[in-house]
Parts: structure tokens; C-alpha cells; sequence
């Protein structure tokens, strides 16, 4: 029952709208935040003005002298510089180019996929895909592996996996018009999380951004996770 109101509550939310939820699926804890990216100032952030990494939600919210920042979650895989390891551009400067080969850890788990901005949609691509369809992104970021892929679950994931983190990323309509960002609460599998995605939020395409050091901010819900300093993040300035 828990999961159809949250399902009612998400369709029938306000069109300019953060909504955040917090909500159970198969027995694991998920916070939720679906965004309209039509109406709602959905975008990247990695560094500040002089080029310095931002690297926290305070930082995010006090370089948005705009406004108030009111969500915003850790977006794409990073090193230890905290630049980012895949395809980053970010009010239309590309930074990183896109890596479209395989390569060590989850971002080279085939395929990966990008999250493409513009000033009225967003949009979950996988790597070739948006290679071969070169969208017009004001904001894009590069993480791995998918999630979901033209509503099928990534071809690696394992029903029996022992591999448990909190984990993060984010699932986008077919028309592009919502982004529904999603954080494991407690430990939990590829499959499971690609599950959630697929099944209980019902996107048809969803990229993972990062396991252990995901994170997630919401006045919404007055939280605001804390730990090492990040790279890329994506949040909603209001």
C-alpha cells in the first residue's frame, strides 16, 4: 500500500515542484526526489567561479547566490582531484570528453550512459547512444554502469550478487520532462537497485552515479548527508 501512494503522490505532484519521499520496495529503504525539469532550475555544479571545486552541498548552495538551494546529490564518478572521470560539461563548457570504451570499475561496467540537461528537459542516455544522437546538453555528466536501458535492466546484473552499498543515481520520463533522483537508504545490490528503477518507479532508462559516497540533500526532508568532499553534483536551485 506504501508504494502506491507514493506512486499516486508522484504523479499527482505539483508541476514546479521538488518532491522528495522516502519509500520501501522488496524489503530495502529508498528517498526519492522527482524533479520538473521544465519549470525547475535542474543543473550541475563541480566548480566555483576562480575554478576551485565546490566539493560540498554548503559550498553548492552559497555559490548560488541566486537563490536557495534545496536539493542536490552527488552526480558521476570522480578522482582524487575530484575532477570527473567521464563526459562532463557544464553550462555548455565541456571539461571532460566522453569515454566510450570499457575500462576498470563500475563507470567501465558496458554500458554507461550520460545525463543530458537543457533549460527544459532532461534525459538518461546510454554512452553509444548519445554518441550517435549528439543532443544539444547545456549541463551533461558520465557515470556507469546503467541501470536501466530502454526498460531493460543491465545485462551484468545478478539476482544472487553479494555486492552491497548505498548506492545512488537517476531515472528520467520518455519525454525527458521528469527526473526522479533515488538513494538507497541501506545497503543494496546492482539488480535490486536497477529493480527499483524499473519496476517500482517504472523509467524507462536509469544511470547509477556511485555507491559508498552517495549522498543526498533535501530541505524537503531536512536532511543533508555529510562525508568526503565531492566532484560532480546536480541540484535545483530555487
Amino acid at each position: 500500500m506504501r508504494a502506491l501512494a507514493f506512486v499516486l503522490v508522484w504523479m499527482a505532484a505539483p508541476a514546479a515542484a521538488v518532491t522528495c519521499a522516502d519509500v520501501s520496495y522488496e524489503g530495502n529503504s529508498y528517498t526519492t526526489c522527482s524533479v520538473d525539469a521544465a519549470t525547475e532550475d535542474l543543473r550541475l555544479f563541480l566548480r566555483d567561479d576562480k575554478g576551485a571545486v565546490l566539493g560540498s552541498f554548503s559550498a553548492v548552495d552559497d555559490f548560488a547566490v541566486e537563490g536557495t538551494l534545496v536539493f542536490a546529490m552527488n552526480a558521476g564518478m570522480y578522482h582524487d582531484d575530484r575532477a570527473p572521470v567521464g563526459h562532463y560539461v557544464e553550462n555548455g563548457i565541456e571539461e571532460m570528453r566522453v569515454i566510450p570504451n570499457a575500462g576498470p570499475g563500475n563507470f567501465g561496467l558496458l554500458p554507461n550512459g550520460v545525463l543530458c540537461l537543457t533549460d527544459d528537459a532532461a534525459q538518461v542516455y546510454e554512452t553509444l547512444d548519445y554518441l550517435s544522437k549528439t543532443p544539444e546538453c547545456r549541463d551533461a555528466t558520465q557515470s556507469g554502469p546503467m541501470l536501466v536501458i530502454d526498460g531493460d535492466l543491465h545485462p551484468r546484473f545478478l539476482v544472487d550478487s553479494t555486492s552491497r552499498y548505498l548506492r545512488n543515481g537517476v531515472g528520467t520520463t520518455e519525454d525527458g520532462a521528469t527526473a526522479v533522483f533515488a538513494i538507497s537508504n541501506n545497503a543494496v545490490t546492482f539488480h535490486e537497485f536497477g529493480s527499483f528503477f524499473r519496476d517500482f518507479l517504472k523509467l524507462p532508462n536509469a544511470l547509477y552515479f556511485d555507491g559508498k559516497v552517495s549522498r543526498l540533500y533535501s530541505t524537503d526532508l531536512r536532511r543533508s548527508d555529510f562525508g568526503f568532499q565531492l566532484g560532480p553534483m546536480v541540484g535545483v536551485v530555487e
